[in-house]
């Protein structure tokens, strides 16, 4: 039998602490319908024996408090809300007891912007984390040593789990389920949860916002003229020439500040101005992709497709009002 220690840390969302502790004691009772022991001990734990979320909404009550576990094989680090510093700073009380279960062989699965604290630990140093789309800028900025991954909604490495993007959580846990027990509990989880066994990918949800915290004024100019003209046909070299810099320290410099590349860059606002103009459903697809710049139609439905796993039709069918 594993034990589960579900983490009751401040700021974090009472929605996945309950579904953390609702899933895994569910597959318990999936086993005994099959004549099968309990796979799961599921344990709130928290630094005190009552924590309150939501301003004092509400309170949950810890099964027990670290100091009470000597021994755990699973950590959750539920979904983190508000502000990340602060966050981090109000459960340090925790960090050691992570650390030590951590050496002493246990799995940390850590929910969406759980991520914040987790990488404040240090476990996440050179390896890699999943985070929500609309935190990553900010992630990068305060944890440089750890690698963002944005083609996937979940990483598997050295015994840490993470996962990107809200309710993403829920395949996570359903990730780990099939790890401990197999693909058939996985699949059965998935069927009485109702959770898409099948998502693998941020990229339908994203919506591109570049990273602008970073204090280099060239590219922060460089970066508000393309974004301002997302149908004007444009290469490297002409954004080069507009504001008057080399193209080699340019593209350096473009990339350290904001990630992309300029023609990556380029490329992500011409798909965010096509996706909104999808969304209205006002004008055809190919009306759409002209107005990007494009005359190539199957050359942008590839770009499309690269930053949002999704063909424009499909994008629209999808996110049509």
């Amino acid at each position: 039998m594993k034990h589960v220690s579900i983490l009751s840390l401040y700021d974090a969302t009472l929605t996945s602490i309950d579904s953390s502790h609702q899933l895994f004691n569910r597959v318990n009772d999936f086993m005994r319908y099959q004549g099968k022991p309990s796979f799961y001990e599921v344990e709130i734990v928290g630094v005190s024996k009552s924590v309150e979320f939501g301003n004092g909404l509400y309170t949950i009550r810890a099964d027990k408090t670290i100091g009470e576990v000597k021994k755990t094989d699973v950590i959750v680090i539920p979904l983190l809300c508000g502000d990340f510093v602060k966050a981090i700073a109000k459960n340090d009380a925790y960090t050691e007891w992570i650390l030590s279960q951590y050496r002493n062989g246990a799995e940390i699965v850590c929910l969406c912007v759980g991520s914040f604290y987790l990488a404040s630990t240090g476990l996440l140093d050179d390896g890699k984390c999943a985070v929500h789309w609309a935190a990553t800028n900010e992630f990068k900025a305060m944890f440089p040593a750890v690698k963002v991954i944005d083609d996937s909604i979940i990483t598997d490495e050295k015994g840490i789990y993470t996962c990107g993007g809200g309710y993403t959580y829920l395949n996570l846990l359903l990730y780990i389920l099939e790890k401990h027990l197999g693909k058939e509990i996985s699949i059965l989880a998935s069927k009485m949860f109702e959770i898409d066994i099948e998502r693998k990918s941020q990229n339908p949800f994203i919506i591109f916002m570049g990273q602008k915290r970073h204090g280099d004024e060239l590219v922060l100019e460089s970066q508000e003229y393309i974004e301002n003209n997302p149908g004007m046909v444009f290469s490297v070299d002409e954004v080069c020439g507009r504001f008057s810099v080399g193209r080699r320290t340019f593209e350096r410099r473009f990339k350290k500040s904001t990630g992309n590349s300029v023609a990556e860059y380029i490329q992500r606002v011409k798909v965010e101005f096509a996706k909104k103009h999808l969304e209205a459903g006002k004008k055809t697809v190919n009306e759409i992709i002209y107005e990007t710049g494009y005359n190539d139609i199957n050359a942008f439905r590839k770009v499309f497709r690269k930053f949002t796993d999704l063909s424009p039709i499909d994008y629209r069918k999808k996110y049509a009002g």
